[in-house]
């Protein structure tokens, strides 16, 4: 009874850290730190404009496959590897990562308007929200506060890694890809929140590269779209399955 007398005391009181004030409270993020937050998100924009870029240069010329992911690998490691006062070739570098990454999953997108063109749009908006609600309730809660969770998240990713080889080598079942599915999307919405805390953290210790910073957030929205997308599409084609078993 005490523990739930004291989570009542420090949430459910009418001073509730969820109350309308709360949502405006920033206080514990610096001022130079909420700067170079709005630079992070502004560079995330423009990265997702790259990336919807290289998904129509696809829809123009096929260009999407192996070659456009050795090439997007290659630009992350080459972004990560440049000093941030090389500012202009790191920025160049996360555009082409992008581009790249657009023109990787044209034939997922070309799939998905052939079902169902509001699929794309659909989880786009969905994916927008959900990312804009957890990097928010990140930077709302204290600092450090969400942090631990790296290591649990990690440990996840490395399961999900294994499995996805072991199911390529040995061949994997439609129960194992759900499970691939839906474990991989909650574990990357736990990245959300955790890269947003530790980019908070890293300002505030003097590390300013934005430009990486976008490129964490930007794997993460990429992440979590392309498996809501999955979802939809695997649904919708269901659906157009039973109601094809139906007419006959």
């Amino acid at each position: 009874m005490d523990a739930f007398s004291s989570f009542y005391n420090s949430y459910g009181s009418t001073q509730s850290r969820w109350s309308y004030d709360s949502l405006k409270n920033f206080r514990q993020i610096s001022p130079l730190v909420q700067a170079h937050l709005k630079k992070v998100y502004l560079t995330l924009c423009c990265t997702l404009v790259a990336s919807a870029a290289g998904a129509y240069l696809h829809f123009l010329w096929n260009i999407g496959g192996m070659l456009t992911t050795i090439a997007c690998f290659g630009s992350i490691l080459w972004l990560f590897s440049t000093p941030f006062h090389q500012e202009k070739k790191k920025l160049s570098l996360l555009m082409a990562a992008a581009t790249f990454e657009g023109a990787s999953l044209g034939p997922l997108f070309n799939l998905a308007n052939a079902v169902d063109p509001s699929i794309l749009v659909t989880a786009f908006v969905g994916t927008a929200l959900a990312f804009g609600c957890f990097s928010a309730a990140a930077m709302l809660a204290r600092r450090r506060e969400y942090l631990y969770l790296g290591g649990l998240l990690s440990s996840g990713l490395s399961i999900l890694l294994w499995l996805h080889f072991a199911s390529a080598i040995f061949g994997g079942s439609t129960a194992i890809f759900k499970f691939e599915l839906y474990f991989g999307l909650l574990l990357f919405i736990g990245f959300i929140v955790v890269d947003t805390q530790d980019i908070i953290e890293k300002a505030h210790s003097g590390d300013m590269d934005y430009v990486n910073h976008a490129m964490l957030l930007f794997t993460d929205f990429i992440a979590v779209f392309v498996r809501v997308l999955v979802i939809m599409l695997k649904n919708s084609i269901e659906k157009g399955e039973k109601k094809k078993k139906r007419r006959d």
